[in-house]
């Protein structure tokens, strides 16, 4: 038999029969060259291709502004339009539909490209580097685990430490609030209780700046990779006050002038070619002039929300940046900054303080929206800008997020690297995604392993941009890259483009826009980009065939790439098997972690009785026993001041309390709620060890979720935002819970209205 030693190497020393007539041979871990780079990714989320200062913005963003100063801006890079698939393919080099996340892991099909399960095959460039030599450390979001694997109990292969990363600090999904976040260390969900003046992505930077002292402290030369991925700037819309109240007054004149001195500053700074028009403002985008003084107060007021999260976020990467510098590890570390997709527009015409309501059908409000105006960007507020804004921060571009014009697609690229002759320069190289994971490898030196971790490789797709950053007369490295998202299709082909935009039924945008319209009669549109690249100019009429052979040549990359078959509706995993399997019983503990909506007994539109068998001691008690959401959308059974209470709340707009009469008295007791729907009401009974106590109608439920993220079911305290007005903070109970019983019986109660007013979720 043959001796093996280090990851199977056959033993080069000789084992005798004694030591004497033996040759010892230690394994050793891989050790880069000395001048081996670090390597920082930073991911911004939902910015729009005009909203940082070096690419024509106004706002304030000196860090990144620096690091554009000291290295490059690319003008034509590009994204999948989403937050998933473009973090998929920026750490695997692959494209999303190969890795199998054709749209955002929570909205999975059925079918090879939109499982949600990235592939072994398609190995994280984290994983190469760490066998390499590299030490590798993931901050921030991640939003790559399919969403029916995010509980505590769920397997880790496909978190952060499952993809190579040696070390995390984050939030698991798509998004969360930025004062009350969910939060994971490694491999473990904790509970966390935030001090004042907690902010997360300060606490980012902070564990960010950890790891690597960490790693310093043990070991002064390896080379590291970090990823850091932050919340910002996608909803919620939160900043502390100070941050937000800068920019007081600076967005009055509204999106549409905002709009044009931002285009004339990408001229004059080259981010757009010469002469280069800026699209049309859309006709769904109203004209800030026919807005009245109370919209344009309050438009105004989100702005400048969305700025201050923006300009604080730079912040906290200049302090970051600032450590490495004073340590002496920024020169010999690449730096490329980016964000995934264009600026939302899923604040809808208005904008929202609760993000929420989408995944409930509901329009946003704008009344209860401006009642909150003095709490944007605060902890009592959940928002997102209206679209107009969206329309602006993707200056020149039309479209937006979740769309394949230039809008959704087109994103701001920076690379810092000490190999660069020409700092400050605008490169104009068509580049995607995916060429940053094969930049990364090709930096570092290290090549994709034909064989990962025992798993034969798919060949990656990017190519590398070094020879750009290098060079800024280097040919074009990217000559096609096709584009799909909601069924929203495009195809890039040696400086031309085909689009076509079908509706996802979330919002028609025009009266015409029908998601169960025939693929086959989409209108596809043709634009020279090389020279009209916000789409102003379309082709498609004067030649019909080119664009005929682009796409053609869509459909021969969509079918090599697993991009098939076309479907605009995506509900959260429509059909898709549970991971765990659905009771009519959950039993929960006190103190554990808490779980997450999609793992949680669902008692939405369903029949269904809260049980809590509890000890209340001599003098009382009081806290939660069993809560889920939180001040944005939940429900909790609690005891305050002695009194059992249930709250009902409902988006944030409607707060519902059945309360018993008379305190607990000490000793065993079982407390209950049963609720019975009626359409998209309820009738609740609060009952006391079996006898009713107390009962009412809650007017309005939800219908589908009351949260994207976050604010999972607990027992025996309310993590994040309380569901009720009664209590602040987690408001552990004080007494002895035995254990809570949800019953869940019978199918979802179905109400016409109520479904009418979901049905973008399944069109």
């Amino acid at each position: 038999m043959t001796l093996t030693y280090r990851d199977g190497d056959p033993f080069p020393g000789v084992v005798g029969s004694t030591l004497a007539d033996s040759i010892p041979a230690w394994p050793t871990a891989p050790r880069p060259a000395p001048d081996a780079p670090n390597v920082l990714l930073v991911v911004l989320d939902d910015v729009g291709f005009a909203q940082l200062g070096c690419f024509g913005s106004d706002l304030s963003t000196p860090t990144f502004d620096g690091l554009a100063a000291r290295g490059l801006r690319y003008r034509s890079f590009h994204t999948t339009a989403m937050c998933s698939p473009t973090r998929a393919c920026l750490l695997t080099g692959r494209n999303h539909h190969t890795c199998a996340i054709g749209g955002i892991t929570d909205l999975a099909m059925g079918f090879p490209g939109y499982n949600g399960r990235i592939p072994k095959s398609c190995g994280f460039v984290a994983a190469v580097l760490r066998q390499a030599g590299w030490a590798t450390f993931a901050v921030g979001k991640w939003h790559l685990a399919p969403s029916d694997e995010v509980h505590p109990g769920a397997p880790r292969d496909r978190w952060p430490l499952g993809q190579g990363f040696e070390r995390y600090f984050g939030f698991i999904g798509a998004e969360t609030n930025q004062y009350f976040p969910d939060l994971v260390i490694d491999n473990t969900p904790i509970t966390f209780v935030p001090p004042a003046e907690y902010h997360l992505t300060e606490d980012l930077v902070d564990h960010a700046i950890g790891m690597v002292d960490d790693l310093r402290a043990c070991d002064h030369e390896k080379p590291w990779m970090m990823y850091l991925a932050f919340g910002a700037c996608h909803s919620p819309h939160q900043a502390p006050r100070e941050w937000i109240d800068r920019y007081a007054g600076q967005f009055d004149d509204g999106w549409d002038a905002w709009r044009a001195r931002t285009h004339a500053r990408q001229l004059e700074l080259g981010i757009v070619p010469p002469s280069t028009p800026a699209s049309d403002r859309p006709s769904w985008v109203p004209d800030w002039e026919t807005l009245t003084d109370e919209e344009r107060r309050l438009y105004a007021r989100m702005m400048e929300v969305f700025a201050g999260f923006l300009s604080h976020t730079d912040d906290q990467l200049g302090r970051l940046l600032a450590h490495l510098e004073a340590n002496g590890e920024l020169d010999n570390t690449l730096v490329i900054a980016v964000s995934d997709n264009g600026a939302s527009a899923e604040g809808g015409p208005f904008g929202t303080f609760n993000e929420n309501f989408i995944f409930n059908g509901l329009p946003h409000d704008f009344d209860a929206t401006n009642a909150r105006f003095d709490d944007l960007g605060g902890p009592n507020t959940y928002g997102h800008y209206p679209w107009g804004w969206a329309y602006a921060g993707n200056t020149p571009f039309k479209r937006w997020k979740r769309e394949t014009h230039e809008g959704g697609i087109g994103d701001p690229l920076i690379v810092a690297w000490p190999g660069i002759a020409d700092p400050g320069a605008v490169r104009r190289q068509y580049t995607h995604a995916i060429d940053i994971a094969a930049t990364v490898l090709d930096a570092c030196g290290v090549a994709m392993p034909a064989t990962l971790d025992g798993v034969p490789q798919d060949p990656i797709a990017g190519r590398s941009i070094l020879p750009s950053m290098l060079d800024a007369t280097a040919a074009e490295h990217r000559e096609t890259q096709y584009y799909e998202q909601f069924a929203c299709r495009a195809i890039y082909h040696r400086g031309w483009k085909a689009v076509a935009f079908h509706s996802m039924g979330i919002v028609r945008y025009e009266e015409s826009d029908d998601p169960n319209s025939p693929f086959a009669e989409d209108r596809w549109e043709l634009y020279d980009v090389a020279t009209d690249p916000a789409e102003t100019n379309d082709l498609a009429a004067a030649e019909p065939e080119r664009l005929r052979v682009l796409q053609d040549l869509w459909f021969r990359e969509a079918g090599a790439y697993g991009a098939l078959p076309l479907h605009s509706a995506r509900a959260f995993a429509p059909g898709r098997p549970h991971a765990i399997p659905r009771r009519q019983r959950y039993e929960y503990r006190p103190g554990s972690v808490a779980v997450p909506e999609e793992n949680a007994v669902d008692t939405k539109l369903r029949p269904h009785r809260i049980t809590a068998n509890v000890e209340i001691p001599t003098g009382g008690a009081e806290g939660v026993l069993l809560a889920q959401g939180g001040a944005f959308g939940g429900f909790s059974l609690y005891v305050h001041d002695g009194v059992a209470k249930y709250t009902y709340n409902f988006t944030g707009l409607d707060e519902t309390t059945i309360a018993a009469p008379e305190p607990l008295g000490a000793g065993r007791h079982v407390v209950a709620v049963t609720s019975t729907p009626d359409g998209i009401a309820a009738d609740v009974t609060l009952t006391i060890d079996g006898v009713e106590a107390a009962s009412g109608r809650i007017e309005r439920t939800a219908l589908f979720r009351f949260a994207l993220h976050g604010e999972g079911l607990c027992c025996g305290y309310d993590d994040g935002t309380p569901v009720s007005r009664d209590y602040s903070g987690f408001f552990p109970f004080t007494g002895t819970i035995d254990r809570v019983i949800v019953d869940v019986g019978g199918d979802a109660v179905v109400d016409a209205a109520a479904e009418e007013r979901r049905a973008w979720l399944t069109q």
